[in-house]
């Protein structure tokens, strides 16, 4: 590989007109297609295999019209001081709102609480549901509108009005944080090059492969179904990586002029090494992500499978696109250890670091660990034990309205409805009975109920709404908890147990569904899919790891650090968000259950960006070892090479990671704290201090591969060894050859 790809580099240098076109013409390609594409309309959600998705079919099916699984929207009023809701102004202003309600395009039905019962026995608070035939992310903004001008409507009559339920749904905004992002990593990369050329070249690239990768997500955005989420995890993504691949190329580049080499050499030699690493990084990347398919929930397969896309753009990009870029560049990129003119370097500046050269922080932190491995190690090892220790209390659910900032109306009529008809309000379970198979389907109903109402934590049970055939009926549980709690949680299953019950003596057949349902039936399946998505990811990029080092004992040490680096950063989000620990400086307003997507979401992104800084900063540990050094002068070796730019890297992804902790939505700042926390600590505990100390414990035995393995196993050649065999030397004067021999590889 590393002969290929060094060839690669080359023809790209040379050939850069035709490279920067192709990328330039592609980026434009997508951008047209993302310009023509029809607006992205409906994004279908839906949980295959679970009981509340089950239910909203079946209700589907025998309501038809009803949109089971459409948006609902609770619109709260409250009297003012002294005043009761059934006062002759206030029931005409809420009789009134209803009826502009009722006028939606999009609107399936609207309640009058003055009907249904749905005011408070104090009379100060009443309360008007509201049911959509779209879900809430497929909802018009022209609705959320009309429901948003008929709440303030009704507060111009001098009642208190709050709006809840799903209906107000909407992708959070995250340019700003993106930008931030963007401009610490500009400067470290300056920083890190002593280049405002050098630093340029990975954020120009990254931005291209995002730009690419996101033009062509809006394009098939209609024809796919995809959410705006999908391509804001693809930008996030898509964004660390590039910057990181570009970064590792443009870093060996320099180091390789340093050693004196022509700069077509060099541009060859620095792809088909630190390539080498880029590709096998980017495939684990590509594993962890698109292996999200494995849990069986559509969206977060098409969220996966995009991201894992704009992913190997990033790579091809830097195996092209940055040689290009090198080539147009010239000598205004320097050799590792000079600065432009412009920010210190120079002739005068060269001299002295010449006369005063010592070895860089890498080489002295290196020296220290191999010194004194076993004290770093177990450092290393107890203190993100006990960052861990707080995941053992981990509790699973998905946000709701009440963990909404206080500022915002959901969570006002979240506590509205609390605080006037009690906590469960906030969350009814809805249970769908199929009396299709029973001999007397209102016995079987009645049974139902009459079990429900003898559950705990049961406030009222709705009579039962049957559709015209008869044959189905709806029954509305209100629980005495709030939804996101243990209490409910235990009453679904009760719930469920009851109906198990039930339909072995009628034969009808009990589902419950319903938000509160769904979110847990969510969380249920995404913790079961937890453990066979580790053996999937982990063990794949075993294998791939395996054939990457030739050897057994650096990818296990690599998997079992990246375990202790995530469940540290679980222990970290867990303390944070459930047990409040610096919620305060964190703008954390509501504790509560961690989001259950964070476990597996946290496993397969970050699994994939730790492999990066593995396989760069070990291959050049490995690459040091092949070429005849010794296994703790390897080790300091790449850390003289690598550490700056894998430090570099890590300080951009949680940068970048770190800018989403400022969003007002809980989901949103709990994904960038985990992540950004999961990179620090793998990055530089896991990859700087364990991994070193871990290797000079084990020496040449680090290494160890059984021979039959060893014959077995593809020899990639990751460190370049043909490179420093002359192999690709021998054919690097010719031009047309080098492109001939390309083609037949």
């Amino acid at each position: 590989m590393a002969t290929f790809l060094y060839k690669l580099g080359r023809l790209a240098f040379r050939r850069r007109h035709i490279v920067a076109l192709f990328w330039v013409a592609l980026l434009a390609l997508a951008g047209a297609g993302a310009a023509s594409a029809p607006t992205a309309g409906s994004t279908s959600f839906s949980i295959p295999g679970t009981e509340a998705q089950k239910a909203f079919d079946l209700l589907e099916e025998r309501f038809p019209g009803a949109s089971a699984d459409g948006a609902t929207a609770r619109v709260v009023f409250k009297a003012p001081a002294g005043e009761k809701m059934t006062d002759p102004d206030n029931r005409a202003a809420v009789q009134q709102t209803v009826k502009e309600l009722s006028g939606g395009s999009e609107v399936a039905s609207v309640a009058d609480p003055y009907e249904t019962k749905s005011v408070s026995r104090d009379g100060t608070t009443a309360y008007t549901s509201v049911s959509y035939q779209a879900s809430g992310m497929e909802l018009q903004d022209s609705t959320r509108d009309e429901l948003k001008e008929a709440a303030q409507d009704a507060r111009d009559t001098g009642l208190t009005v709050e709006v809840g339920g799903d209906a107000l749904t909407t992708t959070p905004e995250t340019g700003a944080t993106e930008i931030i992002g963007i401009a610490i990593a500009a400067v470290v990369l300056i920083i890190t090059f002593g280049s405002l050329l050098a630093a340029g070249l990975p954020l120009l690239t990254a931005l291209i492969g995002v730009g690419i990768g996101v033009a062509t997500i809006t394009a098939l955005a209609s024809a796919l179904e995809l959410g705006s989420t999908t391509s804001t995890l693809a930008m996030m993504i898509g964004l660390a990586v590039g910057i990181d691949y570009a970064l590792f190329i443009v870093s060996r580049y320099r180091a390789e002029l340093a050693e004196g080499r022509e700069r077509e050499e060099a541009v060859g030699r620095a792809v088909g090494t630190a390539g080498s690493a880029v590709v096998f990084a980017g495939l684990t990347v590509v594993i962890a992500l698109v292996g999200l398919s494995v849990v069986n929930i559509p969206m977060l397969t098409k969220m996966g499978v995009a991201a894992a896309g704009t992913v190997a753009i990033a790579v091809l990009i830097a195996l092209t696109m940055i040689p290009a870029l090198l080539g147009y560049a010239g000598r205004r990129v320097k050799p590792a250890g000079e600065k432009s003119k412009l920010l210190g370097g120079g002739r005068a500046a060269r001299k002295a670091a010449a006369q005063g050269a010592k070895p860089n922080a890498g080489t002295r932190w290196a020296s220290f660990v191999v010194r004194r491995p076993v004290a770093v190690l177990l450092l290393g090892v107890v203190g993100l034990g006990a960052a861990a220790i707080p995941t053992s209390s981990l509790e699973l659910g998905l946000p709701d309205d009440g963990s909404q900032p206080t500022s915002t109306t959901q969570r006002r009529a979240y506590d509205l409805l609390s605080e006037g008809f009690g906590p469960g309000f906030n969350g009814p379970l809805t249970v769908a009975v199929d009396t299709e198979a029973s001999d007397d389907p209102k016995g079987a109903v009645t049974a139902v109920s009459g079990r429900i109402k003898g559950l705990e934590d049961v406030v009222a049970v709705t009579p039962a709404k049957y559709n015209r055939s008869g044959d189905t009926a709806i029954i509305t549980v209100i629980p005495d908890s709030e939804p996101s709690s243990a209490a409910t949680e235990s009453l679904v299953h009760g719930i469920r147990d009851a109906g198990a019950e039930v339909q072995a003596d009628t034969g009808a057949e009990v589902l419950v569904t319903g938000a509160t349902a769904m979110n847990i039936d969510v969380s249920q399946k995404l913790n079961d899919a937890l453990v066979p998505y580790l053996i999937l990811v982990v063990g794949l990029a075993f294998l791939l790891l395996i054939v990457v080092f030739r050897s057994i004992l650096v990818p296990l040490k690599a998997a079992l650090g990246f375990l202790l680096s995530v469940l540290a950063a679980l222990g970290a989000v867990v303390a944070v968000f459930q047990w409040g620990w610096l919620a305060g400086p964190l703008g954390v307003e509501e504790t509560g259950p961690v989001m259950s997507m964070m476990p597996i979401f946290m496993v397969g992104v970050v699994f994939g960006l730790a492999m990066d800084y593995e396989v760069f900063l070990v291959t050049r540990m490995r690459e040091a070892h092949v070429h005849g050094e010794k296994p703790t002068q390897a080790v300091v070796t790449g850390f003289k090479h690598g550490a700056r730019v894998v430090t570099a890297a890590a300080v951009i992804m949680m940068a970048v990671f770190a800018g989403f902790i400022g969003s007002s939505e809980s989901m949103v700042k709990m994904i960038g704290f985990g992540l950004a926390t999961a990179v620090f600590f793998d990055a530089f505990i896991v990859r700087m201090a364990i991994v070193p100390a871990v290797l000079a414990l084990l020496g040449k035995r680090a290494w160890w591969l059984p021979k039959w393995l060893d014959r077995a196993l593809p020899d990639v050649d990751i460190e370049g060894e043909s490179l420093h065999t002359g192999a690709a030397d021998e054919g690097s004067d010719s031009d047309p050859g080098d492109e001939r021999e390309l083609v037949r590889t």
